[in-house]
């Protein structure tokens, strides 16, 4: 506890360095990181659901709300992680010297934490940016380390709730003694709030379109064939040849009834239409008009009788080359078999000849090129 008694007896006052400012941007610090990890968990469980977990098709923007909302606030926090670690800079290379139980556990999650926020930060960062240095599968990495994050945090602030409680209570800056040159701890925290203020605006208007003028570090703008953005094109994923095949048939299976569609047949059954966005892990969101049967109809057409359904992409390899979709979601009205996109054929790299368009969904998940769908 000696250590805790000695930074409480610090006269205030004396430099920006220290408990005052590192409690105040600790505050933000970890308001920000429980937004991160509550958004980060519900996309998780939406591409991995427990069985228990039930996410809704409606209202249709909600993913994009709390995708949007992982990546600002993650971003958001890189400037507040490095305001908080020059604040207490000199205490982390204190000689390491365990007096107690407490100092051991508070310097295990101090280690703990700051080594998991520069990961969960570092490899986020660069997962917006669509670059993969590394060699580990990153979904899994990120998830865990989300764990390891918020419980060395919540050690963290257990250890050091009394302080900051004081350190808190304490009145704003004092005067510093004559001839000590020093920066405020009011400009340090003004300096910190703009900085964090600036980074969420620099990536904000990939989900709030009126934002999109201020994104100036966000990957994904809104610009792309027919007016959205493009992840994966036709050329990555190998597909342009069979994509345009002349012989091409979108196969749609139950039990063993199936049938096989033309795209010229799929134009000539009822179409329907619906607004919807594209919105991606990455952060980047998009509304679009889309147009195409519904997969209700498609599987009406052999028989479906209920239950989850696989759709299957051209693309031979790639982890996402297929997707489930809950029973939920294909039943749904919004939901369709995209043939047109904002008014025009669906361009080859928005997954040509057709695609899955279903609301309050991952982009990952809405799978283009189908050349299969089954029910589960």
């Amino acid at each position: 506890m000696s250590g805790l008694v000695e930074e409480q007896r610090r006269p205030a006052g004396n430099s920006a360095r220290g408990p005052e400012v590192a409690a105040r941007v600790g505050i933000a610090l970890g308001t920000a990181i429980l937004v991160c990890f509550v958004t980060g968990l519900l996309s998780h469980w939406i591409q991995n659901p427990p069985q228990w977990f039930r996410w809704p098709a409606h209202p249709v923007w909600l993913y994009r709300v709390t995708q949007g909302a992982h990546v600002v606030s993650g971003v958001a926090a890189v400037p507040l992680v490095l305001v908080k670690l020059w604040a207490v800079y000199p205490r982390l290379f204190q000689r390491l010297r365990p007096r107690s139980p407490l100092w051991i556990a508070e310097r295990g999650s101090i280690a703990l934490l700051v080594g998991s926020v520069l990961f969960e930060l570092s490899t986020g960062l660069a997962n917006i940016a669509q670059y993969y240095p590394w060699q580990f599968f990153f979904p899994a990495a990120h998830y865990a380390m989300a764990f390891v994050a918020l419980g060395s945090m919540a050690v963290h602030l257990a250890v050091k709730l009394p302080l900051i409680r004081t350190v808190l209570a304490r009145p704003g800056d004092a005067a510093p003694a004559p001839g000590t040159p020093r920066v405020s701890r009011r400009a340090v925290l003004g300096a910190a709030w703009v900085a964090t203020g600036v980074a969420a605006l620099s990536v904000a208007g990939q989900t709030v379109p009126f934002l999109r003028w201020a994104a100036v570090l966000a990957p994904r703008s809104g610009h792309g064939p027919q007016g959205l953005p493009v992840n994966r094109t036709a050329a990555e994923a190998a597909v342009t040849a069979t994509a345009r095949d002349p012989g091409y048939r979108l196969v749609v299976r139950a039990g063993d009834r199936s049938r096989a569609f033309s795209r010229d047949e799929l134009a000539a059954m009822p179409q329907a239409e619906a607004d919807l966005p594209i919105a991606c892990v990455e952060g980047w969101s998009a509304s679009a008009h889309w147009s195409g049967v519904r997969l209700r109809d498609l599987l009406d057409a052999v028989g479906y009788h209920g239950g989850d359904v696989r759709l299957t992409s051209l693309e031979q390899s790639g982890l996402y080359r297929g997707s489930i979709l809950p029973a939920r979601f294909a039943t749904d009205p919004d939901t369709v078999i995209a043939l047109t996109l904002n008014g025009g054929v669906l361009d080859l790299d928005h997954g040509y000849p057709c695609r899955l368009i279903a609301p309050n969904r991952p982009g990952v998940l809405q799978t283009k090129w189908l050349c299969r769908i089954e029910v589960a």
